[in-house]
């Protein structure tokens, strides 16, 4: 009978020491890219732009934010993740950031409803917090037409400088590169004279 007393106590004694193991545990934090506030449609858009959801580099497609240590090492962040997926924000950010900019466009989300508006795909190779105190993105960006051809096909890239150390520095700073990406491509929208 002792023997089971004592088997039960130390049972207990694992139980509670595992649990206070496993409630000791920090949730990662989580971020979001800074968001600019919606802005309304035109009343009589001169055309339509669908914006698809960016095509990302495997590595980036990952919950958490990605540095880069070096030339070629990259390690992605197990504290420091993102709120929502990364490539679900960039779209929304990049319609917010062409709305504001191409304010005589209808900008929507690519989902074929629109059958005489232009396309515009992206393919995201960087998107991460540099060793040297920058947050760059880069990849390139088409726009198609209506019927799939191909009007336009141009690379991005852009860097901001961290303001500070941190990751909450690091999303703003990364918030900032993708805004610069957004005025890119709205100049070379509005250069092309597609709408």
């Amino acid at each position: 009978m002792r023997y089971k007393a004592a088997h039960y106590l130390s049972l207990l004694s694992l139980c509670i020491l595992l649990s206070a193991c496993a409630s000791s545990v920090t949730p990662p934090s989580r971020y979001m890219l800074p968001s600019e506030n919606a802005v309304s449609s035109p009343n009589q858009p001169t055309g339509t732009l669908q914006v698809r959801s960016p095509r990302l580099a495997h590595y980036l497609d990952v919950d958490g934010i990605v540095m880069q240590l070096d030339d070629i090492t990259l390690k992605e962040a197990r504290e420091h993740q993102w709120a929502e997926s990364i490539g679900r924000q960039l779209e929304r950010a990049l319609r917010a950031q062409l709305s504001k900019e191409l304010a005589s466009i209808q900008v929507v989300h690519a989902d074929g409803n629109a059958p005489e508006a232009l396309t515009l795909l992206l393919e995201v190779d960087q998107f991460q917090g540099r060793h040297d105190g920058l947050a760059v993105t880069s990849g390139q960006w088409q726009l198609r037409d209506a019927d799939n051809n191909l009007l336009a096909l141009k690379s991005f890239s852009a860097e901001t400088e961290l303001q500070q150390d941190g990751y909450p520095a690091l999303v703003r700073s990364l918030g900032e590169s993708w805004d610069k990406v957004a005025l890119q491509i709205a100049n070379e929208i509005r250069k092309g004279k597609y709408f």
